[in-house]
């Protein structure tokens, strides 16, 4: 039987799976599922929306700071129902795309910043250029 190399690229599930638990990882950070998919939020604001299912991955955040530069990637595009002029983007990757992990987690965390109270915001360690 000859030798294949497995693939070294995360499912769907997997990445999602990251995802999550880096958003759950903000202060006051919860998940609800008002459409049936997750959304993540703080006091009661959405900072995230996350789907998958088996054909891909597809999230969305607001970016008032690199909205401009997140929209030159070639996984974005302006988030539909008027969101996008709002300053949010949508990110989507089939099944078998390279998902760039520290890209989405430097906008997840802009976007947390962008949503959530100063007082939450501020005490996290970085900067997101808030």
């Amino acid at each position: 039987m000859p030798n294949r190399k497995r693939s070294t690229r995360a499912t769907p599930a997997k990445n999602a799976a990251v995802l999550r638990k880096f958003a759950l990882g903000f202060p006051e950070a919860y998940e609800e599922f008002p459409w049936g998919e997750p959304v993540f939020k703080v006091r009661k604001k959405i900072f995230l929306f996350l789907s998958r299912d088996a054909t891909g991955l597809r999230l969305s955040m607001k970016l008032p700071v690199s909205y401009g530069a997140a929209l030159l990637a070639p996984f974005t595009k302006p988030t539909a129902y008027g969101l996008g002029k709002s300053g949010w983007i949508t990110a989507s990757f089939a099944a078998k795309d390279h998902v760039p992990m520290d890209i989405l987690k430097s906008w997840i965390d802009e976007s947390y910043r962008a949503i959530a109270p100063k007082r939450l915001s501020s005490s996290i360690a970085g900067t997101s250029g808030f």
